[in-house]
């Protein structure tokens, strides 16, 4: 079964090796050094330089919907055989926020509250960008249930690094299952 692993920038090379993982996501401000495992090829990796900020600020990249649709591009373009890693610096906000919008996109049957009530039962710290959430919950057309589910989890537990969790594909009340990576 695919998986959607999220970690910190520190927990990379770890996740990528332990999991086995073919593409990896990188959400981060720009400048700040990241090296791409051996094991990920080149094109299998998408940098996305952004600051995790929800509103345009002097100085900084606030995510944008150039942004959110390169992910969907590159979400759409794996061919799920190996895991994904999507990672930023602490691993609690735009990390997960990617892969919350990964699934949401990779699977619209499933119910946005369903996995962000699961992201929260994996990451307490876990505060996904809701710049980045709102951006795809329009290019998704989800009418706003995506947004509304991750402000029904609220901001998590303060933390200088998120808990690393793993996403399967698969609905979890239908017998998936989820690792904690």
């Amino acid at each position: 079964m695919p998986r959607i692993h999220v970690c910190s920038l520190a927990r990379v090379p770890h996740t990528v090796a332990e999991t086995g993982a073919s593409h990896l996501v990188t959400l981060i401000n720009v400048g700040t050094p990241v090296e791409r495992p051996a094991a990920i090829a080149p094109e299998r990796h998408l940098f996305l330089g952004l600051n995790d900020i929800l509103e345009p600020m002097d100085g900084m990249i606030h995510p944008a919907e150039e942004h959110v649709a390169t992910l969907l591009d590159f979400a759409r373009g794996w061919d799920q055989q190996r895991p994904m890693v999507v990672h930023c610096f602490a691993g609690i906000s735009r990390s997960t926020a990617a892969a919350f919008i990964t699934l949401c996109a990779l699977r619209p049957e499933r119910d946005e509250a369903d996995i962000a009530a699961r992201i929260r039962a994996l990451s307490p710290p876990a505060t996904p960008n809701l710049l980045l959430v709102r951006l795809a919950d329009a290019m998704l057309q989800r009418q706003g249930r995506m947004v509304a589910a991750i402000e029904r989890i609220g901001r998590g537990h303060e933390a200088f690094e998120g808990h690393p969790f793993a996403l399967t594909l698969r609905d979890e009340r239908q017998g998936g299952t989820v690792s904690v990576a």
